[in-house]
């Protein structure tokens, strides 16, 4: 399941951490596996916990535990609303039940396209900013309300139906 290329990414990224230490390397081995292959699966984990030395349950503790690993195949744009107490008070449910809406999903769920999965996840750091969002990992969406949400959406569709 895991190639040669990866092996080899894997090898780099471990490289960065004194020999005994090559168990740090589970984050960046994990994201490699992700980045390449959309998700991490089980089987994913056991290669990655075979190559580290670690036992299977070592690395998918730490898939579990970070909501960045996607556990299933997800949609293009992972949207990643943040539902701690600060964003909750300043309107992530209702942000949450607005995008459900709109997409037709419930939240965990990945639209019928495959364009939009739609998750909740924790504290993003941003609480001055809330409610927040994560889309895809890596751009946050600040002091979101349901006219930013629909821009968001209808620009990301337009982008796709373009490209």
């Amino acid at each position: 399941m895991i190639s040669e290329a990866t092996r080899e990414r894997f090898a780099r990224a471990v490289a960065k951490y004194p020999a005994e230490h090559k168990r740090s390397a589970v984050m960046a081995c994990l994201a490699i596996v992700q980045q390449e292959q959309g998700w991490i699966s089980q089987e994913s984990e056991v290669e990655v916990a075979a190559y580290l030395e670690l036992p299977p349950i070592a690395v998918h503790e730490v898939t579990t535990f970070y909501n960045m690993y996607n556990q299933k195949p997800v949609g293009r744009y992972k949207l990643a609303v943040c539902t701690n107490l600060p964003c909750q008070l300043r309107g992530s449910l209702q942000a949450m039940e607005h995008l459900e809406g709109k997409l037709g999903v419930a939240m965990g769920d990945t639209t019928e396209d495959g364009m939009f999965t739609l998750q909740e996840c924790e504290c993003l750091g941003a609480c001055g900013d809330a409610p927040v969002m994560l889309v895809n990992d890596r751009t946050m969406c600040s002091f979101m309300d349901n006219g930013k949400l629909d821009v968001l959406i209808d620009g990301l569709r337009s982008a796709e139906d373009k490209a």
